[in-house]
Parts: structure tokens; sequence; C-alpha cells
């Protein structure tokens, strides 16, 4: 099993994030082809404090190929032009394998 990881750094309006997040942005990636599970955590802080982080999202997929096929889907793809729209600058994707 692999996972997309999307970690988000905090914006300058949180309110206005988090609104388009979980009104627009979740819906569209939760129509990804192959996805088994979303997982989305808000950062509260870290051991020694406040954390420059504000959310993660983790989107877990059966394979490498599953993964790469989502993507490059439809839903992939707006779900993507949508991330570049609304979070471009505070967003790292990282791929990961579940071990």
């Amino acid at each position: 099993m692999v996972k997309l990881v999307a970690i988000y750094r905090k914006p300058e309006d949180i309110d206005a994030f988090d609104k388009h997040y979980l009104e627009v942005h979740g819906p569209l990636a939760e129509k990804m082809p192959g996805l088994i599970k979303m997982e989305v955590s808000k950062i509260y802080g870290t051991p020694m404090g406040e954390s420059d982080l504000h959310l993660m999202a983790e989107m877990y997929f059966e394979s490498k190929e599953a993964l790469m096929e989502a993507l490059s889907s439809p839903e992939g793809r707006a779900a993507g032009k949508d991330l570049r729209g609304f979070a471009g600058p505070i967003v790292s994707m990282h791929f990961a394998e579940v071990v």
C-alpha cells in the first residue's frame, strides 16, 4: 500500500482555507479512482511548542500504479488544479510506502 501525503503550512486566512478545503478540495480529492482511504489531520503543535504547519492529508492507494492512475485521471487533474489555485505556495506533496 502507498499513500500521497499533502502537508500544508499555515495559510494567511485559516478560516477561508479550512472552508475551501472541507467544502471544495477534500470532496474533489475523495473522487479520485482507486482511493482506499483519506485521512485529514489538523496540526496543533510540536513537542517543542508551536508549529508552522496547519494540515496534513494522507490518501491511501493499493499500489504505486493505482496512485499514478488516480493522479492522471480527470478527477485527479481537477483536484490538482484546485490545489494549485488555493494552496500552491503552502503545500508540499510526498509519496510514501506504508510499511
